[in-house]
């Protein structure tokens, strides 16, 4: 093994699931197979000792949300990791729920091995889009909320674009707080916060803080994501 193989980690309840995933992924000659995890709670443990680049999530394990519980809680503590769901659902408010815990994508378990090799290699390389379904999935979310256009596609940049880290400092921005306090409450220097805000005003395309706070409390858009 060499330090270029891609290490994946599986976690799903199903046997025969975990099975067809460690034979498609061990024809592979850049991936390495490091865990395979039964529930929530071995995948987070095992993503703390493996340290895996990516896991493949399921969603339903011993509860219905058990995955998104566990890439959550991956999330908040390892975020160089990678977390592609890997499910049987595809219900438009669980699609929205998996990216709120900042998955990079979410892939139907029927889906052919070419696809969720792609899928490893994409999230691998930072390159993980939102697939036209998923995009879709979303969208009747929002048109069965009756939430306007613009709306929806400044929740798609902030669930596409932006880190777990960097939605939570501008989340902390629309609360009111300062630079200095947000610093304080994440335990880093002030400098890191500004590189954040400017990272996060590049990605929305907006040259001042202010006028992207603006426009997300008009929006509602955290209003929104909590009730999703």
């Amino acid at each position: 093994m060499t330090n270029d193989m891609i290490k994946v980690m599986i976690a799903d309840d199903m046997i025969a699931h975990r099975r067809r995933l460690e034979r498609i992924i061990a024809k592979q000659s850049d991936m390495e197979l490091v865990a395979s995890a039964e529930n929530g709670y071995e995948a987070v443990m095992f993503a703390g000792m493996y340290k895996p680049d990516i896991i493949l999530m399921d969603i339903e394990m011993e509860n219905q949300m058990a995955g998104i519980t566990a890439a959550k809680q991956i999330n908040d503590t390892l975020s160089a990791i990678k977390i592609i769901m890997l499910t049987v659902c595809d219900r438009s408010e669980i699609v929205v729920a998996a990216f709120q815990t900042g998955i990079v994508d979410y892939i139907l378990k029927t889906a052919e091995p070419e696809e969720i090799i792609d899928a490893i290699r994409s999230a691998h390389k930072n390159l993980s889009p939102i697939r036209p379904i998923i995009a879709e999935k979303i969208r009747k979310e929002f048109r069965e909320s009756k939430i306007k256009e613009q709306s929806l596609l400044y929740v798609l940049k902030l669930i596409s674009e932006l880190t777990s880290s960097e939605l939570e400092v501008l989340k902390l921005l629309c609360d009111g707080m300062t630079r200095k306090q947000i610093a304080q409450l994440r335990f880093v220097e002030v400098g890191t916060i500004k590189k954040q805000i400017n990272s996060i005003l590049k990605k929305c395309e907006q040259n001042r803080t202010k006028d992207l706070i603006y426009i997300i409390k008009e929006l509602r858009i955290f209003d929104i994501l909590k009730k999703l």
